[in-house]
């Protein structure tokens, strides 16, 4: 991973400066004072103030040279989820558009949905509508989650993997179809060292070895190719260009290659001034080397939809050994690095609404997602869509005019057919592929020109559904069935929810009124009642979600009645507990009489009806010293009994119990996480001794990851499973017999 350093207020404001005037730096600098003030007495995961962070989101942003509404909405992303700030106050001190970013990238209340699966989508659903609309949105949550990603390491294992599986599925493919290569990079190399630390490092270690060898022979070709460049009378730069982590093991595991077969892990980039020099310099590249067959992409006369333009060829260099060059002018350089930002203009003011590319046509992806919120009814599809429609690997084909369409990798002919227009999709017969007739089923291949043909009163088949790969054509299917059973569809939807709510034992009238049902639509993003009940009938909105928006006001007093009573009666049979502990004490001295048993969860003696369970700040293992913390709502908490989280407070407001392991050898059996850490002067091979080691003492490692520090101290991350404190201790006295590890120890993260 890169090297992160992190910005100061001062050094956002000097970027700014460069393109900003007094007055809209004043209302940048206005942004940062509100935040600090709203922020203020917060902190981070890391222990940093909390203003901190908004400040690199908005560094990040101003880098990028985005207009003073964005930087300003950088620093106050945070305000309206995060302190009693509303999105109204926003509004009247910065204005609708910086109101309507910080609303795009704010999270909705958590303790409207069911699951934590149907918050993140709804979650996801919002701010790519809100995207679609203006593009800002996004750049601001890009900033965002750079920044986040930087700082994982202060984050408990389970979190980290969670928010770098939701980077890379989310935003480095956002990153990427927009274009913006230096973020997209970041945030997959980040990614990856969280979810596969193993290979991850095994990649950084196979490209430090021979890495002077390997800048030697970049430096021998430039020398080559500047001579070469020289005699065509152009001014150009040229340089060499590192591989990525991530994109090398993509295509080892993709194309199945060891990794000295990584072609392009060698490359020098050409920067040119014109169009016509580019391939200028491409054809002085060809005389001087031979270039190898299918290996040359013109990304120039063929650019890829988020605006990227190059020539890449591979040659045989110096020596025979593999080389590819990339070559492009200034100006593509800029949008290969910055994508959509390089388009942006600040004094042009062309930010708000669905962005246009360089070359004028609107990005087809902001389209698509509009069209996916207004045929999706539910968060989940939604996503699922623009996983698969939007970010999947892409084909790019051509009609018989030369147009260019992009379409998910798999797509069919019937696929492009609803691309170019519902009636086209729906009227479609066969279809012609470079000139040869085909079905509509054939899968699209890159370059394929394909001309669709119809008949006037041809209609849809319903196995088109299964046939297609885009959820734009499948909906558009689904629609017309749609209308063809309409009416039955509405009365079918209505029976089931009210039979729902009838085996619930409530009125279905009562809730499915005009009051009740008005109530919902917003949520399921329908128009009307029928619409919303033909979706169920149809099987595309579930009768059993209905129901639940419909009952969740009565439920949630319900279920909070019950929790009312629950955390009275498990308060009063800790406060028991711990009566009976004190009198035990005094009649036996200081000998326990709570003991606890782990297997498949645990108990407390006496106490059958009590909730229990183990700490996960300390991670108790049996041969600990440990204490019980009675908590509202939560039972009893088992702690180590030296916890950080053990305090004087708690002991003095009575709520902390005498525990104790009951049978330490019975609990062999059983298996419980443990996190250490690992310290050691870095070198080659280091983790995977480490690893090694842990797989000759124990049988599970859950996590591990690591970090070298600017000394070339490596600092290892290890969650392992173990049963109990002996064995434990047993590991951490065995990982410092490895050469070069100064010191183990447990962690309490």
């Amino acid at each position: 991973m890169s090297k992160y350093v992190e910005m100061t207020h001062d050094q956002v404001i000097d970027a700014c400066k460069k393109y900003m005037n007094d007055e809209q730096i004043a209302f940048v600098e206005k942004a940062y004072e509100f935040a600090n003030k709203a922020h203020a007495g917060q902190k981070r995961a890391s222990g940093q103030p909390y203003i901190m962070h908004p400040t690199q989101v908005a560094g990040t942003l101003a880098a990028l040279g985005l207009d003073p509404d964005t930087i300003a909405a950088g620093f106050l992303h945070d305000t309206v989820e995060d302190t009693p700030v509303t999105n109204d106050d926003i509004k009247k001190e910065f204005g609708e558009d910086v109101a309507f970013i910080v609303d795009g990238v704010t999270k909705l209340n958590k303790y409207q949905y069911k699951s934590h699966q149907e918050f993140l989508a709804e979650n996801h659903r919002k701010m790519l509508i809100a995207m679609a609309k203006d593009l800002r949105v996004i750049m601001v949550k890009l900033a965002d989650r750079l920044h986040n990603m930087h700082t994982l390491q202060h984050l408990r294992p389970d979190k980290q993997r969670r928010i770098a599986s939701e980077t890379m599925d989310i935003y480095a493919p956002l990153a990427d179809r927009l274009g913006i290569g230096t973020i997209k990079w970041e945030l997959e190399d980040m990614s990856f060292h969280y979810l596969n630390p193993e290979a991850y490092y095994r990649i950084v270690n196979l490209v430090a070895v021979k890495r002077s060898e390997r800048e030697k022979y970049i430096s021998d070709a430039i020398s080559v190719l500047k001579k070469t460049l020289d005699n065509l009378g152009i001014k150009y730069e040229i340089y060499g260009r590192p591989k990525h982590i991530y994109s090398i093991y993509k295509k080892m595991v993709n194309k199945h290659k060891d990794f000295d077969e990584i072609y392009d892990l060698l490359a020098v980039r050409v920067i040119v001034k014109t169009v016509r020099d580019c391939y200028a310099v491409l054809g002085a590249v060809h005389t001087e080397w031979k270039p190898m067959p299918g290996r040359f992409k013109d990304y120039i006369a063929v650019p890829k939809v988020n605006g990227y333009q190059s020539l890449h060829t591979t040659i045989i260099g110096p020596g025979g050994r593999p080389l590819e060059i990339q070559i492009r002018t200034q100006q593509m350089h800029e949008v290969a690095e910055y994508g959509v930002a390089a388009h942006w203009a600040y004094k042009r003011g062309n930010f708000s609404g669905v962005q246009e590319t360089s070359s004028g046509d609107k990005l087809d992806m902001f389209r698509e997602i509009l069209e996916l919120k207004d045929e999706t009814k539910d968060a989940d599809e939604f996503m699922k869509s623009v996983k698969s429609d939007i970010f999947s690997d892409r084909v790019y084909v051509f009609t018989p005019k030369g147009e260019v369409y992009e379409l998910p990798k798999g797509s069919v002919t019937l696929d492009f057919a609803y691309a170019i227009h519902t009636q086209v999709g729906s009227h479609a017969v066969g279809a012609k592929v470079n000139n040869k007739l085909v079905p509509l089923d054939y899968k699209l291949k890159n370059g394929d020109v394909i001309d669709i043909m119809t008949q006037s009163n041809a209609t849809p088949s319903r196995d088109w559904v299964d046939m297609v790969k885009t959820s734009r054509a499948r909906n558009k299917i689904r629609r017309y069935f749609r209308s063809q059973d309409r009416e039955n569809s509405i009365e079918h939807g209505k029976q089931e929810v009210a039979d729902l709510l009838r085996e619930n034992g409530l009125n279905a009238k009562e809730f499915m009124d005009k009051e009740h049902i008005e109530k919902i639509l917003d949520h399921f993003n329908y128009h009307d009642a029928d619409e919303l009940f033909a979706a169920i009938g149809f099987g595309d909105q579930s009768a059993m979600g209905v129901y639940n928006r419909l009952t969740e006001d009565i439920r949630r007093k319900d279920q909070q009645e019950k929790q009312k009573k629950r955390e009275e009666a498990i308060l009063n049979a800790g406060q028991q507990s711990v009566d009976n502990t004190q009198k035990a004490k005094k009649k036996n001295g200081n000998s326990s009489v709570m003991k606890i048993k782990h297997k498949n969860g645990v108990m407390i003696q006496g106490v059958s009806d009590l909730m229990l369970h183990l700490a996960k700040c300390c991670n108790p293992v049996p041969g600990d010293k440990i204490i019980g913390y009675v908590t509202k709502g939560r039972g009893v908490t088992i702690h180590r009994s030296d916890c950080r989280n053990i305090t004087k407070e708690a002991q003095q407001q009575g709520r902390l119990i005498d525990v104790e392991w009951e049978n330490v050898e019975e609990n062999s059996a059983q298996a419980f996480n443990a996190n250490i850490e690992v310290f050691g002067y870095n070198r080659g091979n280091l983790l995977s001794d480490v690893v090694n080691k842990l797989n000759s003492l124990t049988k599970n490692i859950n996590n591990i990851s690591g970090k070298v520090n600017d000394e070339n101290i490596a600092h290892i991350y290890v969650t392992v499973s173990v049963s109990n404190s002996e064995q434990l201790n047993d590991i951490l006295s065995k990982l410092r017999d490895i050469p070069d590890v100064y010191e183990t120890k447990r962690s309490d993260n």
